[in-house]
């Protein structure tokens, strides 16, 4: 190897590990698709209140296209975890809206959703258990080996977990004051527009401190090794067995027939008769 290739691999190395941590972050963030899924009920619930002021059929339409991607993605046979989440929670707040018949309330529950997954965020960093951990560790195939065995990947991990809540907190600061003063339709057009750039930020920042991170301990692949090295040495210790304390009616190797017959009594019996 010359003292060219070197730095030609470590910048290979780097940026698979850089693709890894894309891959995993567009699959636990759910990706363009699930920033689609998250903005689109809010967005129609918001135009036709703007258009009509009519509370039911917002909230009816809204809830329906939540639905509707929730079908769409069975019929794919794809991953439903976040047209699922968006459908409880624009169902939470059809409910709260309707029970209160009050439009703004249909952005409550998510606004309570936000506020708390901040602190959760904050909490949990403040812990030593980063949530972004908790939610990234088993996409990385680290589970929580990054706990004790990879304290440079903790770090990152709570680095993210603060960037999450502070911003989320931050957006929560916009939100609340605009659910007391402002009316439905800012309200919705602000909330609408914070969707997509705060959540880009997080997820941004999460790269950048886990792509400075060491690599995860892929604790799936040491079990399969584990495995692997137990089932050899159970072959082998049963081989060994088999050698030490095979068949006894096996001729040694050495003896001719005639001390064969001399050591069997019966041959000798035999031809006397």
């Amino acid at each position: 190897m010359t003292s060219l290739d070197k730095p030609t691999e470590e910048t290979t190395e780097a940026d698979d590990a850089r693709a890894v941590t894309e891959a995993a972050l567009f699959e636990a963030f759910g990706g363009v698709r699930g920033m689609v899924e998250t903005v689109l009920p809010g967005l129609l619930f918001v135009t036709i209140f703007t258009l009509n002021n009519d509370l039911h059929m917002s909230a009816i339409a809204a809830l329906a296209v939540s639905v509707v991607l929730v079908v769409v993605r069975l019929a794919m046979k794809d991953t439903v975890k976040h047209a699922f989440s968006g459908v409880f929670g624009v169902a939470f707040g059809v409910v709260f809206a309707m029970m209160t018949d009050n439009a703004k309330n249909f952005y409550l529950p998510g606004m309570l959703y936000t506020l708390g997954l901040a602190l959760a965020y904050i909490v949990t960093s403040l812990a030593g258990v980063p949530l972004i951990g908790l939610i990234l560790g088993p996409v990385f195939k680290e589970n929580l080996s990054w706990r004790t065995r990879n304290p440079g990947r903790k770090k990152a991990y709570t680095k993210a977990s603060y960037a999450w809540g502070f911003i989320l907190l931050a957006k929560s600061a916009i939100l609340f004051p605009l659910y007391w003063w402002a009316d439905t339709e800012q309200l919705g057009w602000v909330l609408v527009t914070l969707k997509i750039p705060p959540f880009l930020l997080a997820v941004w920042l999460t790269w950048v401190f886990l792509a400075k991170a060491p690599a995860p301990i892929d604790v799936f692949a040491e079990m399969e090794a584990a495995e692997e090295a137990e089932k050899s040495e159970k072959a082998e210790k049963a081989e060994r067995e088999r050698r030490e304390h095979g068949p006894v009616d096996q001729a040694l190797p050495g003896l001719s027939e005639a001390d064969g017959e001399a050591a069997d009594p019966r041959v000798g019996r035999h031809r006397k008769a």
